[in-house]
């Protein structure tokens, strides 16, 4: 029996992707390719998105399973409800997207070292961002930035990226008003990538890649 692997495809300047059905065991897709942003759209339209160290090649994936928050699932305790009633934190919305994908880039994380927010991947969202694409929530403490989140629109269905917190419950309130505007304005997934217990404990949950491509293309974006 033969232990070798199927070569992962390797991208051109055309903007194609494989099926995210093929992807192997660990959600890898493709390597190769650009962060334009035709070609990151293109990717998120299909249920795909880059995750890669400074010095690798840009990395597409699309795991199986994945984790999503149906806004109607969220989950707010009752500590969080309190928090949010007293009004500590104050959230906005675009207010300052630079400042949150570099907050994003260069807060630590535990059991990480370093960051997959790139120079590259800063610039390519910065870019989305001007174009109307990508969005952040920063959540504010007496004027100071100490959390917030960005993402990408598709309309029905919000592409979550990176969050970031200096204090404790700030993600959280920031993480807890987006999906309460998002469902607002009609989407009806989250798309959270990766499980993590951070998510999952506001309402998150891992369903089949299918499903997901299914829900994901069952509205035009």
């Amino acid at each position: 029996m033969s232990n070798s692997r199927t070569p992962v495809p390797l991208l051109t300047e055309a903007l194609v992707f494989p099926a995210p059905e093929l992807a192997g065991p660990e959600g890898l897709l493709a390597v190769g390719g650009d962060l334009r942003p035709e070609r990151l759209l293109l990717a998120y339209r299909m249920g795909i998105f880059p995750w890669f160290n400074e010095d690798s090649l840009i990395l597409w994936w699309s795991p199986d399973p994945r984790m999503v928050l149906y806004p109607e699932e969220l989950k707010i305790s009752k500590s969080m409800r309190s928090v949010i009633r007293k009004g500590r934190f104050q959230v906005t919305r675009n207010r300052d997207f630079a400042a949150v994908v570099s907050q994003c880039a260069r807060t630590p994380r535990k059991d990480q070292e370093g960051t997959w927010i790139t120079e590259r991947m800063e610039e390519a969202y910065l870019e989305l961002h001007k174009r109307g694409h990508a969005v952040s929530y920063e959540v504010w403490e007496e004027g100071t930035l100490v959390g917030g989140l960005y993402g990408v629109e598709l309309g029905h269905v919000f592409c979550g990226e990176s969050m970031f917190s200096t204090t404790s419950n700030a993600s959280k309130v920031g993480f807890i008003h987006m999906v309460q505007e998002q469902q607002k304005k009609g989407c009806v997934l989250i798309d959270c990538q990766i499980h993590s217990d951070h998510l999952e404990s506001l309402g998150a949950r891992e369903i089949p890649r299918a499903v997901f491509l299914e829900q994901l293309a069952a509205k035009d974006c």
